[in-house]
């Protein structure tokens, strides 16, 4: 089994306001980037063997300390991108509602199937997110690999793993912190979790 350990990005300038940042590039804010230095104290320390991301800006800002931590590139992985939210980028359901109400109701209900226009499906993401988890298996069976991603996503393909209906994902999940870190041992789309949204700088999560 590859030991991932999967890790939110740091704060954004959307994600201060709650406003919905799938495919967009959003840069990191200063405590995004803090976060971002917090989580490269705990690579140091973490016998990682790589550092992966998405490709979006916001996930390589948090992943390159941490490879610079280790000695290190980041490699970068499209499939490891957020998923998107189409009309939603780069802003909040309040101000969806009035022009897609019935969109944004589908959305809540049923968000691993239902996308807001323009967007992709829940249940995609999850499909790439496994496709990229099984490239990291086979690039590092046995390693310890530190990834860089996004919220959505995260919680969308823990549930999937979990054998969990994904689109509970808000319901059992509420929130994933900035920089938290996630621990599970993964082989052939099947997974064991160890940690999950645990502060970078906390001292529980070294597995």
């Amino acid at each position: 089994m590859t030991t991932l350990f999967l890790a939110r990005h740091g704060e954004t300038f959307w994600h201060a306001e709650h406003r919905y940042a799938g495919k967009a590039d959003v840069g990191l804010t200063d405590e995004g980037l803090r976060q971002a230095e917090a989580l490269a104290l705990w690579s140091a320390d973490a016998r990682l063997d790589a550092v992966y991301s998405s490709t979006l800006e916001r996930a390589v800002m948090t992943a390159e300390p941490s490879a610079r931590a280790i000695g290190e590139i980041v490699e970068t992985d499209p499939d490891l991108s957020e998923v998107g939210f189409g009309v939603g980028e780069g802003r909040t359901l309040d101000e969806l509602r009035p022009e897609h109400s019935a969109a944004v109701d589908a959305f809540i209900a049923r968000p691993a199937e239902e996308v807001l226009p323009g967007g992709e499906r829940g249940l995609d993401g999850i499909t790439r997110y496994l496709r990229a988890f099984d490239r990291i298996e086979a690039a590092f069976p046995n390693g310890r690999v530190l990834v860089s991603c996004h919220g959505t996503a995260l919680r969308l393909v823990l549930c999937h793993l979990l054998g969990t209906d994904p689109n509970r994902y808000r319901e059992l999940m509420p929130a994933v912190q900035n920089c938290s870190v996630t621990a599970l041992e993964y082989t052939a789309g099947s997974a064991r979790l160890y940690a999950f949204n645990v502060p970078a700088d906390g001292a529980a999560h070294r597995y």
